[in-house]
């Protein structure tokens, strides 16, 4: 490639270019995650606001071994590739391949895209995560529960609203990591804070993931109770409902349908000085009742403390343990706007339609794209194919390269042989003692045609017999006729040598391809079956890797059989030229040297 300079030079701009914009260079790779609240995402049109939103990774979008064994070199950067985002990591597992991570969004889109970066690939760096800074300073309790077994779950705002009781059990498979499982006899424990206090008519929302594993009747997942004044959320036969008390006089705002037992749904209760409302899965579904009364008590989670209302009246309202599991438990001391709730059970759901993944960049410049998701997940015995096939493919152009030359060479000076022989009327010993052929003894050992006239030649000699004339009859002419023919057919074996090199390729490259992708086939889905994962993020990167076996086969055949059939061609030409040289010498010999004519001398 004449201009490869010009090549190298853009690459190296990109490369620099990349470098340049590259946040911090301590960091060897990066991944785009894109926001997506257009319709082809969350579909979310109104504005959202600061949200904290749910980062899933799992080894389909991310490469764990990559990253620090703990996950502490994780970094989240904003679409300008330079300020970084508060974010914290609830958990974090390499060898599994799983991490929740949750991310501060200052300003969403609405109705669009936008996109963060998340950096990784530093051994030297310290842990990012800031749990606190995550989180608005409105939030006043936030539980993951991804706390120990027995453990108070521990608040992740600033506020440090720690419970006092942990939960009955853990559910190890809560739709965000662990969540906390109630069997309806014990309830969590919540102490008083001025942060948890709320005044009378003001703004409050509580949100929480639930997954109820029985209807009952008046299950509590929130009570809290100051007199003759309550606020409580729970399940009534599994319809969600939310009661407000005061003086004694409750008033419900309920759902209008159950939620389906053993699915994890998502509720979301909003007050303000109107009332309430209530969010099942991001949609309201119920609205009304009375505002919320003043109280600054403690607060009971998956039960009832007490029951008891002003100087140990029964309450109007009694509530029963629940049975099922909870996740995410928030409080906040505003009234959140509706799109953030949808927001939130988008983002926190299985579907995360609300957070698309991008490819993977490497710090050079030069990202690994999604090609470079492929060769991640080539396994060894495909590497072993595309070696072979590597092989196939330089042998190839090697000789489609050198017999390229060599037809080239051969044609040219063919052809000027040619031009020699017509210039002297085609008398072969006349030729053979030309001063011109002597001068380009040296392009002519490249002409094919020379050769067999050099053969034919000689034999023209042979036959004379010291200074006498030449005459050739029948006999004699196909005998020259015989020694040209033996010359052009190892002339033609020239032109054909390593031929069979390009035919090897272009029938056993696709074939040797698609061996390494059967195999790489098989055992990707033997290590699904291993793992148990059977989502496409598992799936698609080894069936994409297996399938490069079967392109390189294609590539090392492909180029092939364009090359051998333009050599074909060329060696076709030169070898109908010969047999035309051939028929052209022996008519011509026919005449000059025939019995009785006019004879030439031999010397």
């Amino acid at each position: 490639m004449k201009n490869w300079w010009v090549v190298a030079a853009a690459l190296l701009f990109l490369s620099t270019a990349a470098d340049a914009a590259w946040w911090q260079n301590d960091w060897s790779y990066r991944k785009q995650i894109t926001i997506d609240t257009s319709p082809k995402g969350a579909n979310i049109t109104e504005a959202i606001g600061r949200v904290p939103v749910l980062v899933r990774l799992h080894s389909g979008n991310f490469t764990f071994t990559d990253a620090l064994e703990n996950g502490a070199d994780i970094r989240f950067v904003s679409s300008d590739d330079k300020t970084p985002l508060a974010f914290h990591i609830e958990s974090y597992d390499s060898l599994l391949g799983v991490a929740m991570v949750w991310v501060d969004l200052p300003d969403p889109p609405a109705g669009d895209t936008k996109n963060i970066w998340l950096y990784y690939g530093n051994k030297k760096a310290p842990p990012g995560s800031d749990a606190a800074g995550t989180f608005d300073a409105n939030y006043t309790l936030v539980y993951h529960f991804d706390d120990p077994a027995g453990t108070p779950p521990k608040d992740k705002t600033a506020y440090g609203n720690n419970a006092q009781s942990a939960p009955p059990r853990v559910d190890e498979g809560a739709v965000i990591g662990k969540g906390a499982r109630f069997q309806g006899s014990s309830s969590l424990m919540i102490p008083a804070s001025p942060s948890l206090a709320m005044t009378a008519g003001g703004d409050q929302t509580i949100s929480m993931w639930v997954k109820s594993d029985t209807p009952q009747a008046q299950a509590a997942l929130y009570v809290r109770r100051s007199g003759n004044d309550a606020l409580a959320i729970g399940l009534d036969q599994n319809v969600p409902f939310v009661d407000v008390q005061r003086n004694g006089a409750p008033q419900r705002v309920a759902a209008p349908q159950a939620i389906a037992r053993g699915q994890w749904v998502h509720l979301a209760v909003v007050a303000n000085a109107a009332g309430v409302n209530l969010f099942v899965n991001g949609k309201s579904v119920a609205q009304g009742g009375a505002p919320l009364p003043a109280l600054n008590t403690p607060i009971a989670i998956g039960g009832e403390a007490q029951a008891n209302g002003a100087d140990g009246a029964p309450a109007v309202t009694t509530y029963v343990g629940f049975v099922g599991s909870l996740d995410e438990l928030r409080f906040s001391r505003v009234a959140r706007p509706a799109p953030l709730i949808l927001a939130d059970a988008l983002s926190q759901g299985g579907s995360q339609r609300m957070v698309v993944f991008g490819v993977d960049e490497k710090q050079s410049g030069f990202g690994f794209g999604y090609f470079g998701i492929i060769i991640q997940h080539v396994t060894v015995d495909a590497w072993v194919v595309i070696g072979i096939l590597g092989i196939m493919a330089v042998m190839s152009w090697i000789v489609m390269w050198t017999k390229s030359n060599y037809l080239g060479d051969v044609a040219r000076a063919n052809d000027a042989f040619i031009r020699i022989y017509r210039r002297h009327g085609g008398d072969p010993l006349a030729i053979a003692q030309s001063s011109e052929i002597e001068g380009r003894k040296r392009l002519l050992s490249r002409s094919s045609i020379y050769r067999m006239f050099a053969a034919g030649t000689e034999e023209i000699g042979r036959r004379a017999q010291g200074g006498s004339h030449v005459e050739l009859d029948a006999e004699a002419v196909e005998v020259i006729r015989a020694i040209m023919d033996a010359t052009q057919v190892r002339e033609n074996q020239r032109l054909a040598k390593s031929m069979v090199l390009l035919t090897i390729s272009i029938s056993g490259g696709p074939f040797l391809g698609l061996l390494g992708t059967v195999v790489g086939v098989m055992i990707t889905f033997a290590a699904i079956a291993a793992a148990g994962d059977v989502n496409i993020n598992a799936i698609a990167p080894g069936i994409s890797a297996a399938l490069l076996a079967t392109v390189a086969g294609l590539a090392v055949a492909i180029p092939c059989l364009f090359g051998y059939n333009w050599l074909l061609v060329r060696s076709k030409d030169i070898s109908a030229n010969m047999r035309v040289f051939v028929d052209e010498f022996v008519t011509r010999i026919s005449e000059i040297y025939r019995p009785g004519g006019h004879r030439r001398p031999a010397g």
